[in-house]
């Protein structure tokens, strides 16, 4: 009959020992040994090894032991020194051997100055003043308009110049033409004399919207 090893009471099976040994002394009774060392321990499931030391110790992944293996080594050619060297064609694609590696000879800038330069788009240009006309140097990422001038003065002068009258974004016919001084006053009596009326079509400032009507008078 199996026998509690901490207390020696006996049980009519193994699983009743280990119900009381877990409840009555708070351990678990171990129920494998380890494939490696012997020890004894307890799993809640399917172990062989009672330690990851044990593991690693026993199961080698290296070389053929790795589930991976498939001994596809490639060649290629160190692209500094010219050696032929192997490498494994799941890492990255060989480029330097091994040796070029360790001295780091693979470490180099690139040459990026001038047409080297990926962006590089022509280098300076020579362009026109939009006002004056003088010529200006400029770097193809510094023009960012049509027009270039060569100083902020030249630039406010042809804005200025441009942005008048029908040159300007908002411009929308300009306005009435200078009637002279008096107008304002002459206008009043016009629509007062014609009591607010148009004296083409007759129509009232009610009609027309409370607009006064044009102060045009009817040919005679």
């Amino acid at each position: 009959m199996p026998e509690c090893p901490t207390c020696g009471s006996e049980f009519d099976s193994r699983r009743g020992l280990g119900v009381h040994h877990s409840q009555a002394h708070d351990v678990l009774l171990p129920n494998r040994d380890c494939h490696h060392c012997g020890t004894e321990f307890h799993s809640e499931h399917e172990k062989k090894y009672c330690s990851d030391d044990c593991r690693d110790t026993a199961v080698s992944f290296e070389g053929e032991n790795h589930p991976n293996y498939r001994d596809a080594r490639e060649e290629t050619t160190c692209d500094i020194c010219g050696t032929i060297f192997e490498y494994y064609p799941s890492e990255k694609k060989g480029l330097y051997c091994g040796s070029c590696v360790r001295n780091e000879n693979w470490r180099y800038r690139p040459e990026i100055t001038g047409e080297e330069n990926p962006l590089w788009e022509g280098g300076q240009q020579e362009l026109d003043c939009e006002q004056c006309g003088a010529t200006v140097i400029r770097w193809p990422s510094n023009i960012t308009s049509k027009y270039v001038f060569c100083s902020d003065e030249c630039q406010y002068a042809w804005l200025s110049k441009t942005f008048t009258g029908e040159g300007h974004p908002n411009w929308d016919g300009g306005g009435e033409a200078n009637y002279g001084p008096g107008w304002h006053r002459a206008r009043r009596r016009a629509l007062e004399r014609d009591e607010y009326t148009c004296v083409r079509c007759g129509a009232s400032r009610d009609e027309l919207g409370h607009v006064d009507p044009d102060l045009l008078r009817a040919p005679e």
